[in-house]
This record gives structure tokens, sequence and C-alpha cells, in this order.
């Protein structure tokens, strides 16, 4: 009865975790679909619980509170800014799980076979757990099949870990943004996955922990390596790919385990990872394949130089330009998350629109360095969800605005996409914003932002530069919209 229960609970859990997702992809419908989320997930815990976790539930209650608790403390301690690095420390927590229960799931194979080889085998039958139990009824086949699954597991979870890592050190400013590999560069990685298919078909042949050993090391420099090789334009890319190499690695320990809900979820996680990496690929005009091999292609010549100045204005013009304007776009970046200027931002446009203005949102797939993050941000603020656009939405639109005002963006309103074959992000779709008739860039300073790449935007003739941090400066402007 507590196993058909906890069966029962899975497929509901797996409902609205799928439902939970789909609800993720509208604004208006993402507050009740994490709410599907969370309930699916308390269903799922407590199923376990009372089904195999059944005589394990003081340890799992300890852990899950502590677990808890350390979670409340780090989302309080952590800002809007900081959520991508919080992603993928979460990511890499997932890969070292993958890797510790493959590696446990090894040791059991052990224990039962030596258990069923001793001289009271059935007794020792009747002594073993519910993961055991599992291992004891399989035939040599199904064994086979079990050890390459946790290979891949331990493969995968490997990867996913030192990855995350890495990708961590480069948002949060730790590790150099810029791509950087070892001598050897490719090859390297080449010759570590050459090893580890080697020592998968070592292992398949001899159950022996050495295999699983050498292979784990070569997957942890596979994914330090991988992620080192990634610029840092490439960040928002490698964050959804590592969420995806995390729910493979928790759809194969799924199958180790025999969880029919760790697959089905880790199967969901890994397949919405791939598919919203390869539509920012597409977003950013990358080849899919290039970016998760780590810093293929690039540059193929000299950059274009830059020609011209910084013209700087003051909030007063800025002002008088947003009163005699009729059609205004914001385009919201990274620094705006920095600065914490949402709040003005939103102030700003209710403002304009009361005046009667027509104000827009230009959101670039991969605005800021977390998919999404610029929508949560405007969501936060209370600003409409039906003046948030999408770049195919709106780019075409520029010719005919008056104002555009750029806060914190940098590649993506970077005209070198389009001008310059030779620039880093040559053929990148980008907001066209340099159309618009008047256009004014907030910015902190003149440096090239998070991906080092210059813009060619800020030397336009019809381009102002807004100097200084976000947030002062529109709280400085607000007062002078009348």
């Amino acid at each position: 009865m507590e196993f058909g229960f906890t069966t029962a609970a899975y497929v509901v859990a797996a409902v609205l975790f799928i439902l939970s997702l789909g609800g993720l992809s509208n604004q208006e419908s993402a507050k009740r679909a994490v709410w599907y989320g969370i309930v699916g997930m308390a269903l799922a815990v407590f199923a376990t619980l009372v089904g195999p976790g059944s005589g394990y539930w003081l340890l799992s209650l300890l852990l899950i509170i502590g677990g808890g608790l350390i979670g409340q403390y780090v989302a309080q301690r952590v800002q809007m800014t900081e959520m991508p690095q919080l992603v993928a420390a979460m990511h890499s927590l997932v890969g070292l799980a993958a890797v510790f229960v493959g590696f446990n799931a090894h040791f059991e194979i052990g224990n039962v076979a030596q258990a069923l080889a001793s001289a009271d085998a059935k007794l020792a039958k009747e002594g073993f757990g519910t993961f055991a139990a599992l291992i004891a009824k399989k035939s040599s086949a199904e064994l086979a099949i079990l050890h390459v699954e946790l290979f891949l597991g331990i493969f995968i979870g490997a990867i996913t870990f030192t990855g995350s890592v890495v990708a961590y050190g480069k948002l949060a400013g730790k590790v150099t943004s810029a791509a950087t590999k070892l001598p050897g560069g490719h090859a390297l990685n080449a010759a570590a996955a050459g090893l580890s298919l080697i020592c998968l078909v070592w292992y398949t042949a001899s159950g022996g922990l050495l295999p699983l050993i050498l292979m784990t090391l070569a997957a942890l420099f596979i994914g330090y390596h991988l992620i080192m090789g990634i610029g840092g334009a490439d960040m928002p890319v490698v964050v959804s790919m590592l969420n995806s190499y995390s729910g493979w690695a928790a759809a194969a320990i799924g199958f180790s385990l025999g969880n029919d809900l760790l697959i089905v979820v880790g199967a969901l996680v890994g397949s919405s990872g791939a598919i919203l990496s390869y539509i920012m690929c597409k977003a950013m005009n990358r080849h899919f394949v290039s970016v998760i091999l780590g810093g293929f292609g690039g540059t193929s010549g000299p950059q274009m130089e830059v020609e011209g100045e910084q013209v700087a204005i003051d909030a007063d013009g800025v002002a008088a330009a947003l009163n005699d304007a009729d059609s205004i776009i914001i385009i919201p970046g990274y620094g705006m998350a920095v600065a914490q200027a949402q709040q003005s931002v939103s102030e700003l446009v209710r403002k304009l629109r009361a005046k009667g203005k027509e104000v827009r949102f230009a959101i670039h797939p991969v605005a800021g360095r977390l998919p999404g993050h610029m929508n949560v941000l405007l969501a936060e603020a209370k600003v409409p969800y039906d003046i948030v656009l999408e770049m195919d939405e709106i780019n075409e639109d520029f010719p005919e605005t008056d104002v555009a005002i750029v806060i914190g963006s940098n590649d993506i309103v970077n005209p070198a996409a389009q001008e310059d074959p030779n620039s880093p992000i040559a053929g990148m779709p980008v907001l066209e914003c340099w159309k618009s008739k008047q256009v004014f860039v907030s910015k902190r300073g003149q440096g090239t932002g998070y991906s080092g790449i210059e813009n060619p935007l800020f030397f336009k003739e019809n381009t102002r530069m807004f100097y200084g941090d976000a947030k002062e400066s529109l709280d400085k402007l607000l007062p002078m919209i009348d």
C-alpha cells in the first residue's frame, strides 16, 4: 500500500512539475507555476518518506530541516544581482550529489554481491534495504546496464560540478571572464573524453573502483576546462546549459536508483535547459555545439576601430528630451540590476505614461546574466506586463521612436554585431536602438562592460552618455519630468 501510494503521488508530482514549467513561460502565470512546483516537491518528498524512505525518517527530517535553514539563510542574503551566481552554485550541488549517489550505488552493488556470495545468502537477502533489494533482483545483464547508468550519472555530475563552480567564479568576478584554455585546448578535452570512454569499457567489464575514479577525475577536468574556455559574453548560455547538465545527471541517477520521478524530473530539467540554451544561442548567433564544447570559433581578424568620442549629457538635457518626446523605449541591462534601479525606472515610466507618452521596454533574450533576469526585476517593480516586449516584437519600432534609453546594457545594443565581421559578437541579433532619433545611455563610466567588447553605439552622433550610478541618475531625473 505504501509503495502504491508513492507511485500515485509521484505521478501527481510529475504532472505538477510539468504544469510548473509550462506556467513559467508567462509572467502572469509564473507565481502560480512556482506554487505548482513547491506543492509537487513537497508531495514527492512526503511520498518518498512513507515509501522507500520509511525507516530513515529521523535522518531525513534532520537533513530536510538543516538544508531548509541553510537555503532560507542564503536566499535572504542574496541580492537579485547575485541570482546568476546562486543558480550556478545550486547546479554544482546537483552535480556533486549525482557523483556521491553514483559512488554509493557502486559500493552497494559490491556489498550485495558479497552478501549473496556468503554462506547464508537467504538471511542476508532478508536484511537488504530498498535499493539493495532492488539490486539483488537484477540479472547479470541488468547489472551491466546499472553499471552504465551510474557511470553516466557520475560523469555528467562531475562535469556539472566543476563547470558550475567555474561559472560561479566568472559571474562573481572571482575568475577572469575571458575565455582561457590550457595549451592543447580542445585536444585536452578530447583526450579526457577518450579516457572516460576507455574507463566505461573497463568498468563494465570489471566492475572495479579504479576506472570509476579515473573517469571522475577526467570528468572534473572536462567541466573545469570547458567552462574556462567560454567567454563572459556567453555566460547566460552557460548557466542554462549547466542547468541542462544537472537535469541529465539527475535522470541518470534516477535510472540507477529505480526512481521514476527522478527520471521524469531530470528529463524535464535536462530537455528544457537544452531547449533554452539553443534558443539563447540562436538569439546570440552562436552555434550550440561550439558553445557547449567551450570556445570553438571566435574572431577571424582584427576588430574594427571605433572613431569619435563619447558625448556626455546631464539630467536637465535628458529631462528636456523626455518631456518633448512622444514615444520612448527603455532597454534594461545588468547595470540596472547592479544599481537596483528598477523601482526608479518604474516610477519614471509611471510619470511619463501619466503625461500620455508611449513608453515600452525592449528585452533582449540574453539581457543580464541569467535568462529572464530583466523580466523578474521589472515584475518586482510592478511594471505592467503589456509594455514589456521581446526583441522580435519591438526591434522594427526604433526608427519611429523619439528616445531610446539604455540602462546598463552593452553587448545587446552593440552595432558592431552588424557592422564588424571580426567582432566576437558578429552576427548576433541586437536591439537596434541607434536607429531612434535620440539615444541616452545610463552608464557608470567609459568601460567596455563584462564581456570586454567596445561599443560603437556610445560614439554615435545621436547618442549621449548619461554617466553615473543608474539609480542616482534616475532619482535626479524624476523631479524634472513635469
